[in-house]
């Protein structure tokens, strides 16, 4: 069964449609995981990170990858910090998932995991960029307490405006 197949559960009285959602784990990083991640990158962004972007962050602990229960990589994000005088600032430099998978909550389960590690690695504040007409990834952040600092324009390639948004860790 796909996890969006519907499951129909009937009763003498109550007939009632189900959705399916595969349940998903999330873990860090291997270099194994790496084509599968840039397979969901290519499929989620018009300028995608070339692949050795991603080698360059295996190691790095906000690295992390969900995965369904069939051993596939679902989704990703990569998470890391920079020191900044007394405490760290976290960068979430990238997250997707995978087309099929979208609107099950893996994404928020990914973000809340890198978060929580960010904040475990001594990180005060956590910044991204977002482009501007992104609205599934502002409501995402903005669910996570991510307020708008400031806007680029032209950050992206294709001229877009990026939003640059920002959190507190709390410790």
């Amino acid at each position: 069964m796909k996890t969006t197949d519907p499951v129909v559960i009937l009763s003498e009285t109550v007939s009632t449609v189900v959705t399916a959602v595969t349940p998903t784990s999330v873990r860090t990083a291997t270099r194994a995981d790496l084509l599968a991640i840039y397979h969901i990158e290519k499929a989620s962004f018009p300028q995608p990170w070339p692949f050795s972007a991603f080698e360059r962050f295996l190691g790095e602990p906000g690295f992390l990858v969900a995965w369904d229960d069939e051993g596939g990589v679902v989704g990703y994000v990569v998470a890391d910090s920079v020191p900044n005088g007394g405490r760290a600032i976290g960068h979430v430099k990238d997250i997707a998932v995978a087309p099929d998978h979208r609107g099950e909550g893996i994404g928020r389960q990914l973000l809340s995991q890198a978060l929580s590690i960010l904040g475990d690695n001594g990180v005060g504040w956590v910044k991204l960029e977002v482009r501007d007409g992104n609205e599934p990834a502002l409501s995402l952040y903005r669910e996570f307490g991510f307020e708008l600092r400031r806007r680029i324009p032209r950050y992206y390639a294709d001229g877009e405006t990026a939003l640059v948004m920002v959190r507190p860790i709390e410790a």
